[in-house]
């Protein structure tokens, strides 16, 4: 026998490879803290100095400018003007060092610095860390107003716990967003598609579809058969959801939503939770999706039904942004004006 096909030898293999794939990794997060301490170091000299006396703070925009030019005749690159700008923001925005996680990479926190208002920027660092979102990631969610929709139709205190915390998901009513965007299929408006087009497209899609529905979902299977009385029906597609426990059931609808639709989905529900759940599973989720969607119609057609099936909508381009933003203004406006009576 080969020394390399001795057991002994296999395993010192890959213990050497492990303790080096770690040892790599370890370093590069070591450099990370380094650089973000060092940058957010550099803005607070740069904002002690504006602050230190009228004189000082008179110098304005030409002490950037002034520090662009001699320190990049010192230290080469990475002193541009730009740069040194975002320095600054950094111990703006976090005046606190120790508040900023050193999960946070540079680039995600460039990024988050080019958001102003501070709760939705709170958020997206929040998520950022509990998903763990790459900066592509991070700019999607930012793009499809991530924040904004899932502030929608929330109280002031729903909000500033959403922006402190991050989506927290304890219950079915937490991985629920209104409405969906699917952007990432790139189909132009308006043209129409069937529901197994925009269900493969979906599919075909699949990374992009889970970061759109969230942490804690994994993909089970699509058309997913289920037999009733020799009859037999299948749901769009099924996930697990790993955090909830149970299994997701989504529908897909490219015209409005009919009672019918709501009572098939419940039926779905049903069966799931009686055939396919196992020890530990809690209750399924059951969502449709559709482009429009009738509120008395969805109330009626729900009334003292299963509450953990849901009619939500989705849109094939990016949300409104202003039009989010005011309805969130109006939230927060409405409750301090409560708090003032």
């Amino acid at each position: 026998m080969k020394l390399t096909d001795t057991p002994d030898y296999v395993l010192l293999l890959t213990q050497i490879s492990d303790t080096y794939t770690q040892g790599r990794l370890q370093a590069v997060q070591a450099v990370n803290v380094h650089i973000t301490q060092t940058y957010w170091q550099v803005g607070r000299h740069i904002v002690e100095f504006e602050q230190d006396g009228k004189a000082k703070a008179a110098y304005g925009k030409a002490l950037i400018t002034k520090l662009a030019q001699d320190l990049s005749l010192r230290h080469g690159k990475g002193f541009s003007r730009s740069n040194l700008i975002r320095f600054r923001q950094f111990y703006l925005a976090w005046p606190i060092g120790a508040t900023l996680s050193h999960q946070l990479n540079w680039s995600i926190i460039v990024e988050l610095l080019k958001i102003n208002d501070p709760l939705e920027r709170s958020f997206y660092e929040q998520q950022t860390l509990r998903e763990r979102w790459s900066v592509r990631e991070l700019i999607r969610q930012k793009e499809s107003s991530l924040f904004l929709r899932l502030a929608s139709g929330k109280d002031k205190a729903a909000i500033l716990q959403l922006a402190a915390q991050g989506q927290i998901i304890e219950q079915a009513t937490d991985v629920l967003r209104e409405p969906y965007v699917f952007e990432f299929l790139k189909i132009p408006e308006p043209y129409q598609v069937s529901e197994t087009q925009l269900e493969t497209q979906l599919c075909n899609h699949l990374q992009q579809f889970l970061l759109e529905l969230g942490k804690g979902f994994t993909f089970v299977g699509r058309q997913y058969r289920i037999t009733l009385n020799n009859t037999h029906y299948r749901v769009d597609l099924v996930f697990y959801h790993r955090i909830l426990r149970c299994f997701v059931l989504i529908d897909l609808k490219i015209n409005d939503v009919q009672h019918q639709d709501i009572g098939q989905m419940n039926m779905y529900l049903g069966y799931f939770a009686s055939e396919e759940n196992v020890e530990g599973d809690n209750p399924p989720i059951g969502i449709i999706l559709s482009r429009n969607k009738d509120e008395m119609l969805v109330e009626y057609a729900t009334y003292q039904m299963n509450s953990q099936l849901f009619v939500q909508k989705y849109q094939l381009y990016l949300p409104e942004r202003e039009e989010l933003r005011r309805e969130l203004e109006l939230t927060l406006l409405a409750a301090k004006a409560g708090d003032a009576l």
